[in-house]
């Protein structure tokens, strides 16, 4: 049978849980609004450019599909190198902007496009013979 006393600390206990429950739900609640009020910080370039860009090596193009969506594509690549096959999804155009002093360009968001590689098959080799 309960006391008054263990009713009063149970009563307590109760409520200081449901009072920092509450508590941290209106942080919760407030943060995530403050953070979808505030406007999305630029990313920053993590690499610089190369000019070398047309020197660098380049996977072969197997097939292409049409995508699920109009207007989209989803190409097979190869890596000549090491087989690695490439399904890449994105859009039959994209706007970007005018060439940079690099010659590179910016492109806008997109809410499509994906990529997706797998190894590819093991290479043919002889098997090595077993000694008798």
């Amino acid at each position: 049978m309960l006391r008054s006393n263990d009713a009063v600390t149970a009563f307590s206990s109760i409520a200081s849980r449901r009072a920092v429950l509450a508590a941290l739900v209106a942080v919760t609640w407030s943060a995530a609004a403050s953070a979808q009020q505030q406007p999305a910080q630029p990313v920053q370039q993590q690499f610089q450019p190369s000019a070398e860009w047309g020197k660098l090596p380049k996977m072969v193009l197997e097939r292409q599909f049409a995508g699920p969506l109009q207007d989209t594509v989803i190409q097979r690549l190869r890596d000549p190198v090491d087989g690695t096959i490439c399904y890449l999804y994105l859009p039959i155009s994209a706007p970007h902007s005018p060439p940079t002093a690099t010659g590179f360009v910016q492109y806008g968001p997109n809410i499509i496009g994906s990529i997706n590689c797998v190894p590819g098959p093991p290479s043919a080799t002889a098997p090595v013979p077993r000694k008798p």
